[in-house]
């Protein structure tokens, strides 16, 4: 009986020793949910992305804009309408397009700027290199980026 008590003694000390080595260092993006948004309003809108880490992968992205009152841009029929005949495109799609490019990725790829949306496109990458940054540091804080007024 006292050899299985000194045993499990030992058997506790090497379990709570054992614990007590340096944590393995994190390499790439962290699992878990995170966002970068632009510090201010652009023509109405503040444009942000979210993604998800799973696995150190990027497994969903939303890129988009909202307005003061929470109003999604991509779903803006009047503003697509406006805007599609001018530039070629409209935010449903190149929303969509630039999301397509991050999902999928384990670190800050190559984004092709898509012509009619070289704007967004150039803030897109912002928010990307910033939502990278958090997931990288497994930080689920906000991340802002400093908006660039354009001329209207």
């Amino acid at each position: 009986m006292k050899k299985w008590k000194i045993a499990g003694v030992c058997l506790m000390m090497v379990l709570m020793l054992g614990g007590c080595g340096e944590a393995p260092v994190q390499t790439g993006m962290q699992d878990g949910s995170y966002t970068a948004q632009m510090s201010d309003y652009s023509f109405g809108w503040k444009e942000y992305v979210t993604i998800t880490v799973k696995n150190g992968v990027i497994v969903t992205t939303e890129y988009n804009a909202e307005n003061a009152s929470g109003f999604i841009k991509s779903w803006d029929n009047a503003y697509m309408n406006n805007m599609k005949p001018v530039s070629g495109t409209y935010p449903n799609e190149y929303t969509r397009y630039y999301a397509g490019q991050l999902t999928g990725q384990s670190d800050v790829p190559q984004i092709e700027v898509m012509s009619g949306a070289t704007s967004s496109g150039n803030n897109f990458q912002r928010l990307v290199q910033a939502v990278v940054e958090r997931a990288l540091e497994g930080d689920s804080t906000i991340a802002v980026v400093e908006t660039i007024q354009e001329a209207e």
